[in-house]
Order: C-alpha cells, then structure tokens, then sequence
C-alpha cells in the first residue's frame, strides 16, 4: 500500500472508526507528552494529531516507498521522506517514537528498530503497533492492517530484545469485524469491550510500548541493503610493445 491507499481508508466509515478505538488505546499508553519531541514513523498522522498541542515537536517519517502526504493540513507541514535504515535525525534526540504502517510494510523490521533505539534519547520511549497473526484483521486485505507482514507476541518481543529495547507495557485493539456493514460499525464499541474480556489473544493489531536500554549494548547495525557506489578506478599503465616482447622471450 502507499500512502494514498492509507489516507483514502482512514476516510472512509470503517477508517474512522480503527482511527477513533485505537487512538484512544495509544493515548492511554502516553496520555501526557507536554513539552516533548515525539514522531511517527510509517504512516502515524491519524494518531499524532491527539498529541500534537501539547508536544514541543511533532512529525511523522513516511519511509520512501510508501511516498509522502502534507500534514497538518492546516499549517506548515512536518511530513518528512525517509529511508527507513537511515533517518535524518541525531542521536538521542528524540523523546517518544510511534510506529504504525511501518514495522509490518518493511523487509528489515531489524534494522527500523535499530535506527529507532539510536534516535531516541536515554529512557526514551517507543509505542508499536502491528497486526495481530491471529486476529481477523490480518486475514482480509480490505484494510491496511491485512498488507504486509503480521506478527505474534512472542515475534515482538524477540525483535524489541535484540534491539536493545524493554517491552513494558502490552495492549490490543480492534476486536470488531473488518466490515464496512453498519451493523459491525454499529456495534464496534461492543464488540471491543467483549473482546478485551473473553478473547483479547484475538484482537486486529497488537500495541506494545517498550523503552530503550541505555545500560544494554548498542545494537549491532545490519549490513544496509543497498547497492554498492562505485568508485573510481586509476587505468593501468599501457605495457610498451618492447616490453611484451620480452615477457615472450622469457615465455
């Protein structure tokens, strides 16, 4: 999916409402981030507007083969264009990091991790959100929580460890069928409440907010997979025609 798939289905009926019930799951991981630098990486403008009054800075890095959109509408944009592996920001300069549409949309999930982990300032926090491998969100490529690659806890865990993150706090969302039907819509609300209760291993997307290990070693950055640059070369030094004569000699 690119990002004119991504804001055309937040437009829509059943975007509005993923947007609406995970919104407020992020929120209640971070309900405070006043006078903080907080940015997205993947597509994170439907939820980076819920803290954007109250952070010094808020942006959001859409890796490049997703493309880039202008965001806030209203004001000069803080949209940036990224390579994924290789972001335009200083170490430890960043206080709060939020991945969504990006983990699963990338093939060197190591890697975004690892350039997450260096941007961000010590104790600094990370929030994640991925498709649920068992959830029915993952199954249906109506939404763009079904592209891409899901993932199991136990997945996530394995990958923030050998990131050099801590993963501290889990949550899970969107338990309410993807169906664009007014009954489903209807009764999103109940649906995410019995969920939680009867079969949260169940859930669309797994949230899982994690803080980076300061006293851990750096993590080890993966060899890029990029293409080799080519340097320039001296030519050789043309060989005189008395010299092959001799080399024949001796031959």
């Amino acid at each position: 999916m690119d990002v004119i798939d991504l804001k055309d289905f937040y437009a829509s009926d059943l975007g509005i409402i993923a947007r609406r019930l995970l919104g407020q799951r992020l929120r209640k991981h971070w309900h405070n981030l006043t006078g903080m630098n907080c940015v997205g990486i993947g597509y994170g403008v439907p939820y980076l507007g819920a803290w954007r009054t109250e952070t010094e800075l808020a942006a959001c890095l859409m890796p490049a083969r997703l493309g880039v959109t202008h965001w806030p509408e209203e004001s000069q944009s803080a949209v940036c264009l990224i390579d994924e592996i290789d972001m335009p920001l200083a170490e430890s300069s960043i206080d709060r990091v939020l991945i969504v549409h990006g983990l699963e949309m990338t093939d060197a999930p190591e890697e975004m991790l690892q350039e997450a982990w260096r941007i961000l300032k010590p104790g600094g926090r990370l929030l994640l959100v991925v498709p649920n491998r068992r959830g029915m969100w993952a199954r249906f490529d109506k939404t763009p929580f079904g592209h891409g690659r899901p993932f199991s806890r136990g997945q996530m865990t394995k990958y923030l460890r050998d990131a050099a993150f801590n993963p501290e706090a889990w949550s899970t969302a969107l338990f309410f069928p993807p169906s664009a039907k007014a009954f489903f819509r209807k009764s999103a609300i109940a649906w995410e409440k019995m969920g939680f209760r009867f079969w949260s291993g169940f859930s669309g997307v797994l949230v899982v907010e994690a803080t980076k290990q300061v006293y851990a070693l750096t993590p080890a950055k993966s060899q890029r997979r990029t293409f080799r640059r080519l340097k320039p070369v001296m030519s050789p030094a043309p060989v005189s025609f008395d010299g092959l004569s001799r080399i024949d000699k001796v031959i």
